[in-house]
């Protein structure tokens, strides 16, 4: 199976174009709950692809207003290349999209377009979950405060995490989607303090002594504080250690996540991500 069966093709492409602002990005993400945007700019040639633009980048850099120095260079491929090849590129550079350029934007193909090929049983395998499955859990607590489990997030470098009650008992999955559906960008200032000296300074120059401060602009990504648990998916789907990669690539799409929790009885023993699933492609 090649690229051009799985790909999403540009007439069906969401992109922004350059010049362009981390506004436009943030309502296609948070409309669409993409993970990132491709990026182009039209010239007499024709239209041109540029890069990506990830939520992560958005979030990570809240001053920054320009498309072009968000822009992530990833990996791209073409319509001809092998699903294997793709999906192989995919777990090895942590790439979840790889854009389909050849001269120009032709599409796009995702880990979630893989994944649908695995579910329709178009890229065969009979392996199950337990071999690729995560032991490294990311969990959090229902209680904490939003910002608090976003940071969680990103210094674990992993897109989700599984809610805990009191009791430790999964009560919940939090994700990144979750998170900016009710992230927003707040315009402010920062005061800087003295710019320059001022007449206390016995060290500074008479010439140029003085006396106030500086402002500067700010924006920043503002996240609600209320707990974990009012944002929260309440409704877990988990899986066995049993269940073939096949089953629960279907569970996925038909759930619409991207990750699932792998149970034993009624003990949590693993995490089972989309990613993950790919890997049974070319083992």
């Amino acid at each position: 199976m090649n690229v051009a069966d799985a790909m999403t093709t540009r007439s069906e492409l969401v992109t922004v174009e350059l010049p362009g602002t981390r506004d436009d990005v943030l309502e296609y993400l948070q409309e669409y709950e993409f993970s990132s945007v491709p990026v182009v700019k039209r010239t007499d040639a024709g239209e041109e692809y540029r890069g990506l633009v990830s939520r992560d980048a958005l979030i990570e850099h809240p001053d920054e207003d320009q498309l072009a120095i968000l822009m992530e260079d990833v990996p791209t491929t073409t319509a001809g290349e092998s699903l294997e090849s793709v999906a192989r590129v995919m777990v090895e550079e942590g790439a979840r999209r790889m854009p389909v350029v050849d001269g120009q934007l032709e599409g796009i193909v995702t880990v979630t377009d893989v994944v649908h090929a695995i579910a329709r049983g178009d890229a065969a395998t009979d392996a199950t979950v337990e071999g690729y499955a995560s032991r490294d859990v990311n969990t959090t607590y229902e209680g904490t405060p939003l910002p608090v489990a976003e940071r969680e997030l990103f210094y674990a470098n992993v897109p989700y995490a599984v809610v805990l009650d009191d009791d430790a008992d999964v009560s919940g999955m939090l994700t990144e989607v979750d998170i900016l559906e009710v992230a927003r960008i707040v315009e402010g200032e920062d005061d800087t303090g003295d710019s320059i000296a001022n007449e206390d300074d016995e060290w500074m120059w008479e010439g140029i002594k003085a006396v106030g401060g500086r402002y500067v602009p700010t924006r920043n990504v503002e996240i609600p504080a209320e707990p974990v648990r009012e944002f929260m998916t309440a409704d877990v789907v988990t899986i066995s250690t049993r269940t073939s990669v096949e089953e629960a690539a279907q569970r996925m799409i038909s759930e619409d996540i991207e990750q699932v929790p792998m149970v034993s009885g009624d003990r949590l023993v693993g995490i089972v991500r989309d990613v993950d699933l790919l890997e049974a492609l070319y083992e």
